[in-house]
């Protein structure tokens, strides 16, 4: 199917889905917001043991008691515990309860599920502080792992593929993180590991394409243009990418339908990623360099314009 398919002249259509995608998740953000888990916001984890399966009806239905009873607001995540399927592990966010609210949540609870055994209740606290420290630890080793893995990109190849593998590892952090507000999945601590995971397959995958530019560049040389070098390229490795994302997808997606609900949040914005990662690969990293690089000739052909008409007027008013 796109075995003729010119992935630079057709940039207008990589870009409409960019557009959208951007569209959709700014409205999503506004719209649906996110889930805030504990680990995040403060809060509250509650174990307790329903006297029945957890599964996630069982789990949709706490939420909702959560909701009715103490807030919206409080709504975290709620799971099954690894080790005994009828507990469930509940997580309250944006501050830890009160004495009043642990008692009308019991309570609920306790019309809910007339089986639940209250005196086994585990309850622990997780104060806005650590919360604050997690987030910020979030945010400063994604941002360490993107500086650094645009200088490598810059020494290897150049600062301009170094900027278009930089605006692609954007783009896949976008999409995940979108689907995150889309899904209401909660954010915790997992995002971590999940973001960093998706910033090394973007750039492995990115690398890959630029990679057989740089060969085809020594190879042809001035005889083929940039864009059908890099068009060229993306052909060569498209195969070796699919094949690549479907083998690494496949172990994602058995993860997804075999782990329990924890494990679940973490493989499915990992499925997302590494998916938003092979279009970045192939349909916006080649596209960006060539870009980058003709604004890079505009502006170069621009200065010297520029140089050479000061230099003429200086010939002028030395002649005069």
């Amino acid at each position: 199917m796109l075995k003729n398919y010119d992935f630079i002249k057709n940039r207008k259509i990589a870009f409409s889905i960019l557009a959208a995608v951007i569209i959709i998740g700014i409205a999503s953000f506004f719209i649906r917001g996110f889930i805030i888990d504990y680990d995040f916001s403060g809060g509250s984890e509650l174990q307790v043991n329903l006297g029945t399966e957890v599964t996630d009806e069982i789990c949709d239905k706490i939420n909702d008691v959560i909701a009715n009873s103490i807030g919206r607001e409080y709504v975290s995540s709620t799971y099954p515990s690894t080790a005994d399927n009828n507990i469930a592990i509940i997580r309250t966010g944006t501050n830890p309860l009160t004495l009043d609210q642990q008692t009308t949540l019991k309570n609920a609870l306790k019309e809910a599920f007339p089986e639940i055994n209250l005196d086994d209740l585990q309850f622990n606290v997780i104060s806005p502080i650590i919360g604050e420290d997690l987030k910020q630890t979030a945010i400063i080793s994604v941002l360490v792992s993107l500086v650094f893995i645009v200088i490598y990109i810059w020494v290897r190849f150049e600062l301009l593929s170094g900027i278009a593998c930089f605006l692609c590892m954007l783009h896949d952090l976008f999409v995940m993180i979108v689907f995150y507000s889309l899904l209401q999945i909660p954010i915790n601590s997992n995002i971590i590991a999940t973001l960093l995971t998706i910033v090394g397959y973007s750039l492995n995958a990115t690398i890959i394409v630029f990679d057989r530019v740089r060969e085809n560049r020594k190879m042809y040389g001035d005889a083929m243009n940039f864009a059908d070098t890099v068009n060229l390229s993306i052909h060569q490795t498209l195969t070796r990418s699919i094949s690549t994302t479907t083998t690494t997808l496949i172990t994602a997606v058995a993860v997804y339908i075999f782990g329990v609900e924890s494990i679940r949040n973490f493989a499915l914005p990992l499925i997302i990623g590494i998916v938003a990662g092979l279009f970045s690969s192939i349909f916006l990293a080649g596209v960006f360099w060539v870009e980058g690089t003709k604004i890079f000739k505009v502006k170069e052909k621009s200065e010297k314009t520029a140089k050479t008409a000061k230099s003429k007027a200086k010939a002028v008013k030395a002649s005069k």
